[in-house]
């Protein structure tokens, strides 16, 4: 990390979500690593409601904080693909269990509807 990007946290849990945290970027994690390897187009139509500009950005920024690895193919139109780096495979247990959380808690509150595509392994 640059001297001039040196952040101070105060606690652990202030860290991690500074890494990771935020409304995009545990979705991101989640769905690379429910796919294995994924390309923008395809995390994008998992991710309705995140613009593309947005989806760009957090992506560029999971690869810098090294929980994602991307990889580009020299074709033409261009292609890049994204998977978890251990890090970010470290997280999965935790966004799973999170989703878990999400699901008890929607069967006794109803707090909103929960439209699922598909869910990944638990």
């Amino acid at each position: 990390m640059k001297e001039a990007e040196y952040k101070i946290f105060y606690c652990n849990v202030e860290l991690a979500l500074d890494v990771m945290g935020g409304k995009w970027k545990p979705l991101i994690i989640y769905h690379v690593g429910g796919a294995g390897v994924i390309r923008f187009g395809e995390l994008k139509r998992k991710i309705p409601n995140i613009n593309e500009r947005v989806l760009s950005r957090q992506l560029k920024e999971l690869v810098e904080a090294d929980l994602l690895a991307k990889k580009i193919y020299d074709e033409v139109p261009p292609r890049a693909e994204y998977s978890l780096k251990e890090a970010g495979e470290a997280l999965l247990p935790i966004l799973k269990q999170l989703g878990s959380w999400g699901k008890d808690y929607q069967d006794e509150h109803q707090y909103g509807e929960i439209y699922f595509e598909e869910e990944y392994d638990a």
